[in-house]
């Protein structure tokens, strides 16, 4: 008669042992798994396959800048903050932290004029001057602009150009300065206009802007965005070329509400009053150059 094999006997020690490894092992690709879909921060990710916008926000420094600037730090967020040469030079500890806080700054001409109705010959100084005040603030010149209000012509790109600088417009216009007393029209143009790519013209003069994007930074988390600088977003510019335009584009009706109890509560503290936006030129006859 055959001999029966006899085969060894699991302890009970030898099956927790099994258990506890494969418990481990999916614990382990669990939180790979995990690892694998977090977000990567606004310097890192890849914005040909993630969905990314840039914020940016004009006419600083002002005394709303560095609450700004905590807002987009606590979110996660980096942002281009174009700003206004004169104001720089009158406060360069705020264009400094600006910098410091790895945000990109660009150039806002010197004063703020309408770049296309000024004398020729002040162009250039509108500029340079402005880049001058960053540089010296920063210890970085900038290699972007935008003229206040959108408004340029060639004449002024070309000039641009000439100085190492890149024109950049927007393609999303939330009109919050018009809204300042009514941000949820600012938040109803954000919702409808913002789509991957977009590049979304904001002001740095409002204390109800630095509200709203408290608000909303978790609303475009929540919707997949990531929160970049226009130049991670668009890449390196050519100096004289021009990117976007003064309209808003078609509806993209890409955002999806949050519920309110994950939009984040404003403080009960009154918020100062709007900073003023002028006089921030000494050019006789010259309007402030904001969308007319």
């Amino acid at each position: 008669m055959a001999s029966m094999i006899q085969r060894p006997a699991v302890s009970r020690s030898m099956w927790l042992s099994f258990v506890a490894l494969v418990v481990v092992v999916g614990a382990t690709a669990a939180l790979m798994v995990v690892a694998s879909r977090r977000d990567v921060g606004p310097d890192q990710v890849d914005c040909a396959r993630a969905k990314c916008v840039a914020l940016t926000f004009d006419d600083g420094p002002t005394p709303f800048t560095d609450r700004l600037l905590q807002v987009l730090a606590d979110g996660d967020a980096k942002a281009t903050f174009f700003l206004i040469g004169n104001k720089v030079a009158r406060d360069p500890g705020s264009a400094k932290r600006i910098a410091d806080a790895g945000m990109e700054i660009g150039n806002h001409t010197w004063e703020h004029p309408n770049m296309t109705t000024i004398p020729t010959e002040d162009i250039a100084s509108q500029l340079s001057k402005a880049t001058d005040a960053i540089t010296a603030a920063t210890g970085r010149a900038p290699t972007l602009f935008r003229p206040a209000g959108g408004l340029s012509d060639d004449v002024v790109v070309a000039e641009a150009g000439r100085q190492g600088l890149s024109q950049i417009l927007w393609d999303v216009i939330p009109f919050d300065w018009i809204n300042d007393s009514n941000t949820a029209a600012t938040v109803y143009m954000l919702k409808t206009q913002i789509r991957p790519g977009s590049v979304v013209l904001l002001h740095d003069t409002y204390s109800s802007t630095v509200d709203l994007v408290y608000q909303f930074l978790p609303v475009l988390r929540a919707n997949g965005y990531h929160l970049v600088t226009v130049s991670h977003l668009l890449g390196s510019r050519a100096p004289g070329s021009s990117y976007g335009g003064r309209e808003n584009g078609l509806p993209a009706n890409d955002i999806t509400d949050i519920p309110a109890v994950r939009v984040p509560v404003l403080s009960a503290t009154p918020s100062p009053k709007p900073a003023p936006n002028l006089p921030i030129t000494d050019i006789p006859n010259q309007n402030p150059g904001g969308p007319q």
